[in-house]
């Protein structure tokens, strides 16, 4: 006959709640194993029932499953047939379980319990199936929560460290109060209404302790919460992901980028033709950002909740016109949203001018194009250099055709364009340094300076 493993569940609270089922399996068992001393209902066991809490010392949850399961098999093996009983309903939330269902050295019989749910949805007088409510296991929130839809069901909020986990998973704390459900159909059974962010300094975790959100917000990272759980396999199992640095993906980041650009010179805004060549370029360049951000986690910097929180966090600090209306001056144009987040990022880094944190790198157009950008920020405007200087109204491909003739040019007179383009934006930038030196001697703000005081600030700064 091949070793048997009887799962009983022993209910969510004391005897009075175990079914008849299980209580006549328990009687039929001599070798009786239950994972927990901890339960209410474990005195139907009797005092030979071995309890398996010294598996919680293992290094994780994981580990310690997998042990706790092995000792219940090898003791099936050993005797032919053990008693093994959990809290609740064996397949409600018990993941030993699970493991065992799927070790084939034993035969397996389940003996169903009524679960902590169904006390708590009685308490909460919540139909789960009307209201699409879901339960979640609080060890894997992260995972879990950017998936959810809907009324939330927390369970195993069984320390502080899971608790704390939990409240930071969520980024945008419920609209309403959420519910603290504890030791249900036991002694000392609490029900209370709690604020989300009040949950760490109020609550006491133990392991019948449940929290109920009834509308969480919309999460949007069903898809990609999967991809990061991907990269994360990938970095584990796959050599070639294994070995890379931020260093070695540094041509793949800008090969991705390259092909981005070509995908959007290819997209037609009307047609919408040239989308899914789009949407697969962008997300190839999400693995890059993904890739970097897993490096940088399995090396305890960062992950990409941290590089998403800063961006979101950097966007709305330097959008006030949007998010702080009542307390900023008012932006009604593109230029104007540009002109102040070029000041606010320039005084977010302590820089001393607007062109510092220009990339070195930068090709010259890009860097001169960038320069004369935020230069008109403070309203200084390039050197004027002949007739190119404002040749009227022109489209791209007539502005084009004029680089080309000055690149033409500069090859007849055997001048390196891009060395001559940096040149200059170096004099240009020397002037704009100056001029902003000037105006913090004389304590005077540029973008509020009139015509006369920037002409005689540059004059200033060019020496005339």
């Amino acid at each position: 006959m091949a070793a048997t493993v009887t799962v009983v569940g022993l209910g969510p609270a004391g005897p009075e709640l175990c079914t008849a089922e299980a209580l006549q399996a328990i009687a039929d068992h001599r070798h009786r194993f239950t994972r927990t001393a901890d339960h209410p209902a474990n005195r139907v066991l009797g005092p030979e029932a071995v309890a398996l809490d010294h598996h919680r010392s293992a290094g994780s949850v994981e580990e310690a499953c997998t042990r706790l399961v092995d000792e219940v098999v090898q003791a099936a093996l050993r005797y032919g047939q053990v008693l093994y009983a959990v809290p609740g309903s064996p397949l409600v939330g018990e993941p030993t379980v699970e493991l065992l269902l799927n070790d084939d050295r034993v035969s397996k019989v389940l003996i169903a319990g009524l679960s902590f749910a169904d006390l708590a949805w009685f308490r909460l007088g919540v139909d789960p199936m009307a209201t699409g409510a879901r339960i979640v296991d609080a060890h894997r929130v992260a995972s879990e929560l950017a998936q959810a839809r809907g009324p939330l069901l927390l369970a195993h909020i069984d320390t502080d460290a899971v608790l704390a986990e939990m409240v930071a998973a969520v980024h945008e704390a419920p609209n309403e109060p959420v519910t603290v459900l504890q030791r249900l159909g036991a002694d000392g059974e609490h029900v209370e209404q709690v604020r989300w962010e009040d949950l760490p300094s109020h609550l006491e975790p133990d392991y019948l302790t449940a929290c109920y959100i009834p509308s969480p917000a919309a999460a949007d990272g069903v898809e990609v919460q999967r991809f990061v759980d991907l990269v994360a396999t990938l970095r584990r199992r796959c050599p070639w992901d294994a070995e890379q640095t931020h260093a070695s993906l540094r041509p793949h980041l800008l090969e991705e980028a390259y092909e981005v650009l070509e995908a959007i010179d290819g997209f037609d805004r009307e047609t919408g033709r040239g989308s899914d060549l789009l949407e697969e370029e962008l997300g190839d360049l999400l693995f890059q950002v993904v890739f970097h951000a897993r490096i940088a986690a399995d090396d305890g910097r960062f992950d990409l909740a941290d590089v998403a929180r800063g961006i979101h966090d950097k966007l709305r600090h330097r959008h006030p016109h949007v998010f702080r209306p009542d307390t900023e001056a008012a932006v009604t144009d593109p230029d104007s949203a540009l002109s102040q987040w070029d000041r606010i990022k320039q005084k977010e880094k302590g820089r001393s001018s607007v062109l510092d944190g220009i990339p070195q790198a930068l090709p010259a157009l890009a860097a001169a194009h960038k320069a004369m950008r935020r230069a008109a920020g403070i309203g200084i405007g390039p050197p004027e250099v002949g007739p190119v200087c404002d040749p009227g109204p022109v489209d791209d491909e007539e502005l084009g055709d004029a680089l080309m003739g000055l690149v033409h040019w500069s090859h007849r007179l055997g001048i390196d364009p891009e060395d001559a383009l940096r040149r200059a934006v170096a004099r240009f930038a020397t002037v704009v340094r100056g001029v902003e030196e000037r105006a913090a001697a004389e304590g005077l703000d540029l973008a509020d300076a009139d015509e006369a005081v920037r002409s005689r600030l540059i004059a200033e700064a060019l020496g005339v």
